[in-house]
């Protein structure tokens, strides 16, 4: 199970310890979505929209950035730094060229159009944020 599956399912098992309403259907509704696409989410099995991910933090009084893993700390958020802001300003750039929405990110098919430079320039710039993020997460 992912960290964000993890994270969700903890969060509503304690909010449930305080007050048993806390079910995945009562949760799911207070979202706006099925509950077994609440499920879902906890489960692991299918990955929860920004939107989503924005309301599960506000329900649970926590941080998008502890529902993604990038901090510890329920109640910190990690800033991105300008260097960061410049990296994904690049991927944001390669993408809307090769016409690649938030959608379509996880579609291969997309990929496919793309020159080998410039995936393996995102494969790095990605790989270069989720290394700096973990070494926040773990304070060095």
């Amino acid at each position: 199970m992912d960290i964000l599956a993890k994270r969700i399912k903890q969060l509503r098992d304690e909010k449930k310890k305080e007050n048993s309403k806390y079910t995945q259907e009562y949760v799911a509704n207070l979202i706006g979505i099925a509950r077994v696409t609440y499920t879902a989410y906890e489960n692991g099995t299918k990955i929860p929209p920004a939107d989503a991910i924005n309301k599960i933090a506000e329900i649970f009084s926590t941080t998008t950035d502890y529902i993604l893993g990038r901090t510890d700390n329920p109640k910190q958020s990690i800033p991105y730094s300008h260097e960061d802001f410049n990296q994904l300003s690049e991927i944001n750039k390669l993408l809307n060229e090769y016409q690649i929405d938030d959608i379509g990110f996880f579609d291969i098919e997309k990929w496919k159009n793309m020159s080998r430079k410039d995936i393996e320039h995102l494969r790095r710039t990605f790989e270069l944020l989720t290394n700096k993020n973990n070494k926040t997460n773990k304070g060095g």
